[in-house]
């Protein structure tokens, strides 16, 4: 190939001239001479040509001699002997002692240059396959650093997801910062609380006065520059630079650790004694570290984050005096337990967390209160008996992504004084029906007494009014003190639709006198509960009558009815005055009257949806409210839907469901 370099060691000019003339220099080979063997052998040795045309007889060291001393130094020099008297025993020595051909003169142009191509021909596939070898071993060796770098920063990752340590796996990133970058020292560099100067958080081979005193100022340092610009810096190690007044460096390279598009702190690494100056790719490498350094940065402040929202929560828990008990959302194992739940139910001394609360509840009302299905943010409320004689009224709140809250208070002694207080009433109302029969008996003598003047008459009118509605509030006493006490009616299969419907016809003509719009949506199928229809008409009655009673002129009152997952659902929703958030938990306590009542209508005994609340509960069923003041109210109950079966008990007549 072009510009190979071939020497020639020949005494004879005649044939220099020709080969050089006639067949190296018109192939654009260069060419070496030598007139003797000593002079081409030194030539060989120096200069390493790439084909040597060797004479077999010349002054001072023949051809032989030359191969001889070429094989001792071990040169790999491909050789053509030339000679006028060849012999086969001179082509047989030459050739066991490596040459590549043996020509005799004269010789052709065509047969030196056919020769020459073919020794040249190992030659050149021996030095391509030297070329190929070094940058295999070169690929291999950039591989193999390649491989190294991303099994340690595959490592750092890890750390980053599992070490807890901030100051380990900070201390880790400088070591990898260091081993990746071929670097002599290497630091993390934090701004402080105060946001002005920058400490050392970790460094290797750096002395440790050096990082006890480190702490530079942002806007008056290199490693502030980076923080305030927040762009990578490197500087090449021609001089030395002073970083403080005690720590001076040659070349280093400072990326910035951003968290939350906020630089705060400074991944650096230097040479104190090397003068290399650090790459665009060391570059990369700092930072990808310093990427991961942010991360650890950023989760370790959200672990403490964590750590302190859950040391509080805990504090929460731990002083509740009520009992308190998170379960799973898929199954009813406890989650987390407050002390007052293992006391108040007995259950001090042994393992709650990961236990299944039925097991250690062992209640059927507690199975069904726990099993009871909940939406997103929904609660559901109840009193849970325990076989002690106690009384917990419990909510069941649905925590998204969490499970399921259950907050309990004891309300035995409240259940007791309710039942003294209930039979106090019940005892009261039926001792006030005499007389106020009595009064009554004779308010009507009066009235129908034909000489009464009109102010006469107007007095008797006030009192029959009055005994009227004292009347009612005693009725309704009564009446709720027999749906707590129990001893309701013989319960049937009710279609609570048709019962909806026969309410809202019943009230339309009170509606119509303050232009209210009360509309029911007809159900698309039969809405089967089990209950009283007397009472569960009651308990509709009074919430219809409690809508009309808070919307203005003009206002719409709509009645819905669903069924839902084995449930019958029942929606009233008006645009009337609301309900004040402090009043919702009480408006179905007895005798509560919210203070928005202003009108002489709006006013009662606050005793229908006690009544209504009362009812419902007496048949598996809850009620709850929402509202918001000055837009409107939609009340809510919940009956278990009846498949047929709920009937086994003697003396209990069944309605058809269309009846």
């Amino acid at each position: 190939m072009a510009n190979e370099l071939v020497l020639i060691i020949d005494d004879a000019l005649q044939t220099i001239n020709f080969v050089t003339d006639y067949v190296l220099k018109p192939n654009n080979y260069q060419v070496l001479v030598a007139r003797d063997g000593q002079t081409g052998l030194k030539m060989a040795i120096e200069q390493r040509p790439d084909l040597i045309l060797l004479d077999m007889s010349m002054a001072k060291m023949s051809g032989m001699e030359v191969l001889s001393v070429l094989n001792e130094h071990n040169l790999k020099i491909p050789v053509i002997v030339m000679t006028f008297h060849g012999s086969e025993t001179l082509a047989v020595q030459a050739f066991r002692m490596g040459i590549k051909d043996y020509l005799l003169k004269p010789f052709t142009v065509t047969e030196m240059l056919a020769s020459i191509e073919r020794a040249l021909a190992e030659a050149r596939l021996r030095q391509e396959r030297d070329q190929l070898t070094d940058r295999l071993l070169k690929s291999n060796h950039a591989l193999e650093k390649r491989l190294k770098e991303l099994n340690t920063i595959f490592g750092i990752g890890k750390s980053v997801t599992s070490l807890l340590d901030q100051k380990k796996l900070l201390s880790r990133l400088v070591e990898a910062a260091i081993y990746l970058t071929d670097a002599e020292e290497g630091s993390l560099l934090l701004v402080d609380s105060g946001g002005e100067s920058l400490t050392m958080a970790a460094a290797r081979g750096i002395d440790e006065r050096v990082v006890r005193s480190f702490r530079v100022d942002i806007n008056k340092s290199l490693p502030g520059s980076v923080v305030l610009s927040g762009d990578p810096l490197i500087l090449p190690g021609s001089k030395m630079t002073a970083i403080t007044n005690l720590y001076s460096v040659r070349s280093l390279l400072y990326v910035p650790l951003k968290t939350r598009g906020q630089v705060g702190g400074v991944l650096g690494v230097n040479n104190r004694h090397q003068s290399r100056t650090f790459t665009n790719h060391d570059l990369r490498l700092l930072s990808t570290l310093a990427d991961f350094a942010a991360i650890s940065m950023e989760n370790a402040q959200l672990f403490n984050e964590v750590n302190n929202e859950r040391n509080k929560l805990a504090t929460v828990l731990r002083e509740i005096t009520e009992p308190v008990v998170v379960i799973n959302s898929d199954d009813d194992h406890v989650l987390v337990a407050n002390h007052a739940f293992g006391k108040q139910l007995g259950l001090e001394g042994g393992l709650i967390e990961n236990q299944s609360i039925t097991d250690l509840i062992q209640n059927p009302t507690w199975t069904d209160f726990i099993s009871t299905k909940l939406n997103p943010g929904s609660s559901h409320k109840s009193e849970l008996p325990l076989a002690d004689g106690r009384t917990f009224y419990a909510t069941l709140t649905a925590i998204p992504k969490v499970g399921r809250a259950i907050i309990m208070q004891d309300v035995t002694h409240l259940k007791d004084l309710s039942q003294m207080k209930s039979d106090f009433v019940s005892t009261i109302a039926g001792d006030l029906q005499a007389p106020l029969n009595s009064i009554k008996a004779y308010a009507e003598m009066l009235s129908a007494h034909s000489n009464l003047d009109d102010k006469q008459k107007l007095f008797v009118e006030r009192i029959t009014n009055g005994l009227d509605q004292v009347t009612r509030l005693v009725d309704n006493l009564l009446d709720l003190n027999t749906i707590e006490m129990g001893a309701d009616a013989a319960v049937s299969v009710v279609d609570l639709s048709r019962l909806v419907e026969q309410a809202v016809a019943q009230y339309q003509a009170r509606a119509g006198q303050k232009c209210q719009q009360l509309i029911y949506h007809q159900a698309d199928q039969p809405a089967p509960v089990i209950g009283n229809s007397r009472r569960l008409q009651q308990a509709i009655n009074n919430l219809i009558d409690n809508a009309l009673k808070f919307t203005p002129e003009e206002g719409h009152i709509s009645a819905l009815v669903q069924v839902e997952d084995k449930q019958v659902v029942f929606k009233l929703e008006d645009d009337g005055i609301g309900i004040p958030p402090a009043n919702l938990p009480l408006i179905f306590d007895k005798f509560f009257r919210t203070e928005e009542a202003s009108q002489p209508e709006q006013k009662g005994a606050g005793l229908g949806l006690a009544i209504s609340k009362a009812i419902l509960e007496r048949y598996k069923g809850y009620i709850w409210a929402e509202s918001t003041p000055n837009q409107g109210s939609t009340f809510i109950f919940v009956l278990p839907l009846a498949t047929g079966n709920e009937l086994s008990l003697p003396a209990v007549s069944q309605e058809a469901l269309t009846a």
